[in-house]
């Protein structure tokens, strides 16, 4: 059975759209004919902004960590583009490489920043806008989420926040607003390959095929599925 995913019309929101999983998103929902807009802390056309013509997106240089910058770039989205249909909370970061007893505060709070606040507050002021076109979230864990583990137990906490939540948004809003959330393992992207060089590449996800998972999740074809948490690392 073949399934159209017809998106004509609609809008969608992409976090952190400069990253390389934000950017792959970015084109796959503007491949699928929508309406895209994308916010980020950095600028486009530099060095760490990934996405290759950000002309084709209505950008907004926002800190999502911040609710005053939310709250402006949703009203200006909706402003602008008349509605909001989707949200794909992409924003979000790696650090790990000390146990607990060694971690800075200042770590904990930038990974609960940028990680699960920037998900929590999109998603604060996204949902009002989505109940009225029946649209979708979708969000980024982990599938270091799913357990404790050695060196980056901080990041790990951060990113189980983001499936709780996702269930919880999914439970509150139950026939109104679909919300799910998908668990990357290693992602082939830039900075990872920069960060273990001697890894073997070829077993990592592309963000083009994590991306066509978050626009399946958005789209028709799933309307039954709202509260998961939908693996995506591949066959490792």
């Amino acid at each position: 059975m073949s399934v159209e995913l017809n998106f004509d019309g609609e809008v969608a929101l992409v976090t952190g759209v400069g990253g390389a999983l934000g950017s792959a998103v970015a084109n796959a929902f503007l491949e699928a004919g929508m309406t895209v807009c994308g916010s980020d802390i950095i600028e486009p056309n530099t060095e760490d902004f990934l996405l290759s013509d950000p002309d084709r997106v209505d950008f907004h240089q926002a800190d999502f960590s911040d609710e005053g910058d939310v709250s402006e770039t949703i009203d200006a989205v909706v402003d602008e583009h008349g509605r909001l249909d989707y949200l794909l909370n992409i924003a979000g970061t790696w650090r790990g490489g000390t146990p607990i007893h060694e971690t800075d505060v200042d770590t904990f709070d930038f990974l609960f920043d940028v990680n699960l606040k920037t998900m929590f507050l999109a998603s604060k002021h996204a949902i009002p806008h989505l109940q009225e076109t029946e649209g979708a979230i979708v969000s980024v864990s982990a599938r270091s989420s799913l357990e404790g583990g050695e060196g980056d137990g901080i990041y790990r906490a951060s990113k189980a926040g983001v499936r709780l939540l996702t269930e919880t948004i999914a439970e509150e809003n139950l026939g109104a607003v679909r919300a799910n959330a998908v668990m990357p393992s290693v992602i082939d992207t830039p900075m990872n390959r920069e960060m273990m060089p001697d890894a073997d590449f070829e077993t990592w996800v592309d963000p083009k095929d994590i991306a066509d998972v978050l626009l399946f999740l958005c789209s028709d074809a799933a309307t039954v599925t709202s509260g998961a948490a939908v693996p995506v690392y591949g066959e490792v």
